[in-house]
């Protein structure tokens, strides 16, 4: 419905603009001006618009035959009816009252009403003139400068749509950007933090050998001094001995660790260094280390000293368990290693 309106507001009659639909299956507005155009002079065919000549000459056939066998009418009056018959006028027309405008059809007059907003309309003896080859020229030409505007319009909300979805691609790559590079960040943190203590675990450890082999040194000079020793020499031995009790205290009890720094040799020779907790079960290696190397294919664990291959009921077991605490070295062999 919307393409015959626009057939109508370019000037075309609303009868000529529903057979141009019709006649080019309903293609569009631009496929039924171009048979407008080229067929502007002709009329449409009678099967469309109905005969309605054909068939009041038939209704009066056939009230001839019927009234055949009546009694003719007086010569008077059948004279009376041809001669008001005659002088009626014939309508040619259909006229606005409103501003003058004459209009061929009801199509017409319908799309002037809708236009125009006009209510008073007559018919007129008046008969429409066709268009000149002038009118019709300038009649194209502002169809044809209104189907450039509205192609113009379309290129440009096109255009506009286009760069739209372009900003929303620009702006989700951003997001992402920005987003994989917060995710960056807070690794390099938690390496960098991971890293300190390390090192201060390393220097308590180094600390405690240290206090050890001193007390082993104290010991040992303790046990190669001569049995008989003046009074002074053995109150400088009760001195010495008074401070082995102490000895103890250096030793500090086995450490109840809650995680465990494995290192994993890839196939390429590089390695992975990632902090676990100690309750987290093997599989957990495994996935970082999927994560890392964005690699699907299966691959096997396996341990040098001692050797063990880790199978797939380990995966399921905790790291402290598998005896993989406080740190350990795990190599990454193909799946099908015994």
């Amino acid at each position: 419905m919307g393409d015959i309106q626009m057939l109508l507001e370019m000037g075309f009659p609303k009868e000529k603009a529903e057979y141009a639909m019709k006649v080019t299956n309903y293609k569009g507005v631009e496929p039924a001006m171009e048979w407008l155009l080229a067929h502007v002079d002709e009329d449409i065919p009678g099967d469309v618009t109905g005969n309605t000549v054909g068939t009041s000459d038939a209704n009066n056939a056939a009230n001839t035959d019927n009234e055949s066998g009546q009694a003719e009418t007086p010569a008077a009056e059948t004279a009376t009816s041809s001669s008001a018959i005659s002088q009626a006028p014939e309508a040619k027309s259909l006229k606005c009252e409103d501003c003058g405008k004459l209009c061929k059809d009801q199509g017409e007059l319908e799309f002037h009403a809708a236009k125009t907003g006009h209510k008073n309309f007559s018919e007129s003896t008046e008969e429409k003139k066709p268009l000149t080859e002038e009118e019709k020229k300038r009649q194209l030409a502002l169809i044809e400068e209104k189907l450039k505007q509205k192609r113009l319009e379309r290129e440009e909300r096109e255009k506009a749509d286009a760069m739209e979805r372009e900003r929303n691609r620009i702006k989700s790559g951003k997001d992402m950007t920005e987003a994989r590079k917060r995710l960056e960040e807070l690794e390099m943190k938690k390496l960098v933090e991971q890293r300190k203590k390390e090192k201060a675990e390393e220097k308590a450890a180094r600390e405690r050998v240290k206090a050890q082999i001193e007390a082993d040194k104290a010991r040992r000079k303790l046990s190669q001094q001569p049995q008989i020793m003046t009074p002074t020499a053995s109150q400088g031995f009760q001195s010495v001995t008074s401070t082995t009790p102490a000895e103890p205290s250096i030793k500090t009890p086995s450490k109840e660790y809650t995680q465990t720094r494995i290192q994993v040799r890839l196939q390429d020779g590089s390695t992975l260094t990632e902090t676990f907790n100690v309750k987290e079960q093997l599989s957990a290696v495994r996935v970082f280390i999927q994560m890392k190397t964005e690699n699907d294919e299966p691959f096997g664990l396996m341990t040098t000293f001692p050797r063990k291959v880790f199978t797939v009921e380990d995966y399921d077991k905790p790291l402290d368990i598998l005896g993989l605490v406080p740190s350990a070295v795990l190599i990454m062999t193909k799946a099908n290693v015994a």
